[in-house]
């Protein structure tokens, strides 16, 4: 388990010192190094299950580590890592390892083939093509690996063990209701997810009881998003006995928010939540102030006495046993926030204080600036038209 990472000239990143908490948010501009710290972390956390699946599909960089840096965050980016200035510090150690060494395969044992981090890539749209999955291979080899390895695990649930109920969603044994209705309300309107293999190939389709099916290209942007980040949800959340993947630790999800209204999105927290209630350690990066507006708010109660019941009201649950559990996780979760700035540096801004003399603090790394700009030209307009001036 890694608690903490400092990272100096990779990329974008200048410097960067990143304590983990139960629940970690990255927020900054694009292109600032957000992606490539959770990539990092990735890798840090299951290299030898990374070569492995490289080796499984016949891939050979030779322990070439630019080579490798291309294979593993895609093509062109084997510049990011600096061999005479680049550096990454995990954990507790007091020097640099070896980066040279991530790109070195050595013989394996079983259970060093497991990852113990699940990886939702921003680019998960991709995922999907007309409806169908995606295996590994079916990728550029220059494609980044979080993608194709995502894809490929979607694959094999939607072929192997979802095909055997063609009715994705909704699922009673898969979400309980307090977290699938607002689904249902907000991001599917009232449609099922299924598959359908009329054409001789499972493919994913939207559809009503009474009606037929809607293909992939008809469906809006935010579910085209989202589906492929249930599908791996429902992996993380098995309606077993067990309440999580026992060898996963830890969850990267990237842009949650992408394509959907606010309600969708908090409907879409309330999942993350739903991870971190059943152990998992989230890594979430974002550039919906929506998310900060929850973990702000979260923290608030937290510091200030807030109950279970508080936290129910926050997130919209009813007061169901498994919300409760939610609720009370949530509460005692510690929360952290950083932010990827232009110049390189990577800043702790958990606190979220809209009072504090850091700017960047105080705008929640930017996200509530420009809302923060509107209504300042609004003000003044209104404070002028008010005493008759032009």
């Amino acid at each position: 388990m890694i608690e903490r990472i400092r990272v100096h000239d990779v990329g974008p990143i200048r410097e960067a010192d990143v304590r983990f908490g139960d629940l970690t948010v990255f927020v900054g501009p694009q292109a600032t190094g957000k992606s490539i710290l959770l990539q990092l972390i990735k890798l840090l956390l299951d290299k030898q299950a990374i070569h492995e699946t490289l080796g499984h599909f016949g891939i050979e960089w030779s322990s070439d580590l630019k080579a490798f840096l291309e294979l593993y965050f895609g093509e062109g980016m084997s510049s990011l890592w600096n061999g005479k200035q680049s550096r990454l510090i995990p954990g507790k150690a007091n020097k640099a390892l070896r980066f040279e060494s991530y790109a070195r395969r050595r013989r394996s044992q079983p259970k060093d083939e497991e990852a113990t981090a699940f990886y939702i890539p921003a680019q998960r749209v991709m995922s999907l093509r007309d409806g169908m999955t995606r295996p590994f291979t079916d990728y550029k080899v220059g494609d980044p690996f979080v993608l194709r390895d995502f894809s490929e695990r979607l694959h094999q649930l939607v072929q192997n063990e979802f095909n055997l109920n063609r009715g994705l969603f909704p699922q009673k044994n898969r979400l309980n209701d307090t977290l699938r209705k607002p689904l249902e309300k907000h991001i599917f309107g009232g449609f099922e997810l299924r598959i359908d293999s009329s054409s001789y190939q499972s493919r994913l389709t939207l559809g009503r009881e009474a009606g037929g099916a809607f293909p992939y290209l008809v469906w809006s942007a935010g579910q085209r998003e989202f589906v492929p980040m249930l599908l791996g949800l429902y992996w993380l959340l098995p309606p077993a006995a067990a309440s999580r993947r026992n060898k996963l630790q830890w969850v990267v999800v990237e842009e949650p928010e992408m394509g959907l209204h606010p309600n969708g999105i908090a409907a879409v927290i309330n999942l993350i939540l739903e991870l971190r209630s059943r152990g998992y350690r989230i890594l979430v990066s974002t550039h919906s102030p929506h998310v900060l507006d929850i973990v702000w708010a979260l923290r608030f109660l937290r510091k200030n006495r807030g109950t279970e019941k508080d936290v129910l009201r926050l997130l919209g649950l009813n007061a169901a046993p498994r919300a409760k559990y939610l609720a009370e996780n949530a509460l005692k979760s510690n929360l952290k926030t950083y932010y990827f700035s232009r110049d390189g540096t990577v800043r702790d801004i958990s606190n979220l204080d809209p009072g504090a003399d850091d700017v960047t603090e105080a705008g929640w790394g930017g996200l509530t600036e420009f809302s923060g700009k509107v209504g300042d030209v609004v003000a003044e307009v209104a404070a002028r038209n008010a005493v008759g001036r032009p």
